[in-house]
């Protein structure tokens, strides 16, 4: 196999619908698709989808490292504690119910946020996060507004955000 041949069969150029694990897949199969959605069902997505259901805004950050503060100042947004406290705002779902509506909040993680703020930052036109929860609703969205999908599986980063990958 050529090199341009292994390069195509990786970006799944020619699909309507792309799938792809982590920062690496969605570099591969991300640019030129409509729309990607990232996929990561233990945390990120659920947090997500629940917050979204109160009307929150949710702006995904690549994992604490520091900068996320000076981000969420600069979007007018509160940062998600790294870890869970009774009645803060973190990744664990649960500490989601009931928030504000039209809270900002910078929700960091190391694998399904990171991915969706490299999406952003790759220029992708619609970000979208998916997990079971809204499965039905992220399919009706996007049969009405993208002609090509890449759905990014986010499986989980060990000890950073570029540590060894472990599809989940």
């Amino acid at each position: 196999m050529s090199e341009a041949d292994k390069n195509s069969w990786f970006a799944q150029s020619s699909d309507s619908v792309r799938l792809a694990w982590g920062a690496e897949g969605l570099v591969a199969v991300g640019p030129g698709a409509d729309a990607i959605v990232i996929v990561d069902v233990l945390s990120f997505s659920t947090a997500v989808d629940i917050a979204v259901a109160f009307n929150a805004v949710i702006l995904p950050y690549r994992w604490h490292d520091g900068t996320e503060q000076a981000y969420a100042t600069g979007q007018n947004a509160i940062v998600a504690t790294r870890h869970p406290q009774p009645g803060r705002l973190s990744l664990r779902p649960s500490s989601l119910v009931g928030i504000k509506p039209g809270t900002r909040l910078v929700l960091p993680s190391p694998n399904g946020s990171t991915l969706a703020h490299a999406a952003l930052s790759l220029g992708a036109s619609q970000v979208v996060v998916g997990c079971l929860r809204n499965a039905a609703a992220v399919v009706a969205y996007l049969a009405l507004r993208a002609q090509t999908v890449a759905v990014i599986a986010a499986g989980e980063r060990w000890n950073s955000t570029d540590g060894p990958l472990r599809p989940a």
